[in-house]
């Protein structure tokens, strides 16, 4: 059985340039669909009615036969009728399948029966959902009417849903990257049936539900469409989110490897949260933890936007999470990882304020996760030259406007790390450069 299945899609692939059948005694032209060549079919013919209608083919010498749900290798023979070299079958009641040989051509079809499986839209209403999670997901609706499957048969006898190509159509927000918010849109779900309760993914603002079908229907001028009568309620939550980094241009601080798009590296690192949310979020909260499982929650914000500085070694966890006012419905954002490295820090014993600018022309430490700071500057009398508060600042190797002389001088820093090591550096500085003639120099 299975070889004469394989002779029979040989046959029929062969054929796709044979005739395509008509059709007469329909009151609705019929709507053909593509039913792929693996099903040995040259189309699917959907017709508004059976009854009365007939199948054509244009040869005199056609011999016809039909087949249903065990394929085309149980085919019966068709008595047909020829007219003006046209040969002609009665339409098999309810739909079926035809052949058609002709002058070593052979061409398979199936006609569905639209009358047997009409399409009846008298009401939709929104339905209670299954369960609280499945309300966060889909949208449940019970419909008053049918749309109910229709189906065709390939030559081996597989069944195929015949897509009806009904359209629920609601209003739901989606997230404009661009502008940063969400925005109103038209959503429509395609069907290809509809029994009496039907789910679409719930929209996520208040709206009206519209049903509209079929595609036969459309084709034929003739389509229905129901709504719901009142708001449907949104209640299904969503919330896109994003996080900022403060940046520093800051030549000496040390910087992580990679592009730069980690969140974290050098302490302190400040950067803003922001959330944007649905209708039908009432509750929403910020949540930073030290565990990525948020076992522990270290620091909370019900802003949806805010700014917190990181000034701790280690990794932390933020994420966003939002909820219905029943709390049936809730969101979670994405999962943003801030890793703040270890502290680092070194003084450089020489520098060339003089002799080339723009290059070593300023003493600073080389750092890393560096939250206090202090750097005082000593000449070889004593004297204090500079005052650094800040990892990031520089001595010019001036004192009081004028330049200092070339010549060693003397630093005490004393600072912490964001991982609470403490510093305590000193050594000498050497200015490397000879005195110009007629130079403002501070002896």
């Amino acid at each position: 059985m299975r070889t004469t299945f394989v002779i029979l899609s040989l046959l029929a692939a062969a054929c796709a340039r044979a005739a395509s059948p008509g059709f007469t005694g329909l009151e609705h032209a019929a709507v053909r669909l593509e039913a792929g060549q693996a099903s040995g079919l040259e189309g699917v013919y959907v017709v508004s009615d059976t009854r009365g209608a007939y199948a054509t083919y244009p040869s005199a010498t056609a011999r016809w036969s039909s087949f249903g749900a065990s394929g085309a290798a149980y085919a019966t023979p068709l008595e047909a009728e020829v007219r003006d070299g046209v040969s002609t079958v009665p339409l098999p009641l309810y739909g079926g399948g035809l052949i058609v040989e002709d002058g070593g051509q052979t061409v398979y079809f199936w006609v569905a029966d639209y009358a047997a499986k009409p399409v009846d839209l008298r009401g939709l209403a929104a339905a209670e959902a299954d369960s609280e999670a499945d309300a966060c997901e889909f949208l449940a609706l019970t419909l008053d009417g049918s749309a109910a499957p229709m189906y065709y048969y390939t030559i081996n006898g597989r069944r195929v849903e015949i897509d009806r190509g009904l359209e629920v159509t609601y209003t739901t927000l989606v997230y404009d990257s661009e502008a940063g918010r969400y925005v109103e849109a038209e959503h429509t779900v395609e069907l290809p049936s509809a029994g009496a309760t039907l789910r679409v993914p719930a929209p996520l603002c208040d709206t009206r539900v519209r049903l509209e079908g079929d595609r036969f229907l459309r084709v034929w001028g003739e389509e229905q469409a129901v709504e719901t009568a009142s708001t449907v309620r949104a209640t299904a939550v969503a919330a896109a989110t994003s996080a900022e980094q403060q940046t520093r241009d800051v030549p000496n601080e040390q910087r992580p490897d990679g592009d730069g798009s980690a969140l974290g590296g050098s302490a302190p690192c400040e950067i803003t949260f922001s959330a944007e949310v649905t209708d039908a979020v009432a509750f929403s909260e910020w949540q930073v933890s030290r565990s990525p499982d948020f076992d522990i929650v270290e620091r909370s914000y019900n802003e949806r936007a805010f700014a917190t500085v990181f000034d701790e070694e280690g990794t932390f966890y933020v994420r966003f999470t939002a909820a219905n006012a029943e709390g049936t419905c809730s969101a979670e954002g994405e999962v943003y990882t801030v890793a703040v490295g270890t502290s680092v820090l070194t003084c450089p014993n020489a520098f060339t304020p003089y002799t080339s600018p723009g290059v070593n022309d300023e003493w600073r430490v080389s750092y890393r996760s560096i939250t206090e700071f202090r750097c005082e500057i000593f000449n070889r009398w004593g004297t204090r030259v500079a005052l650094l508060t800040d990892p990031s600042q520089g001595w010019d190797g001036r004192h009081g406007g004028r330049r200092a002389g070339a010549g060693v001088y003397y630093y005490v820093v004393r600072a912490r790390g964001a991982d609470g090591k403490e510093y305590r550096l000193s050594g000498d500085i050497n200015i490397i450069g000879s005195r110009e003639r007629g130079s403002n120099v501070a002896e």
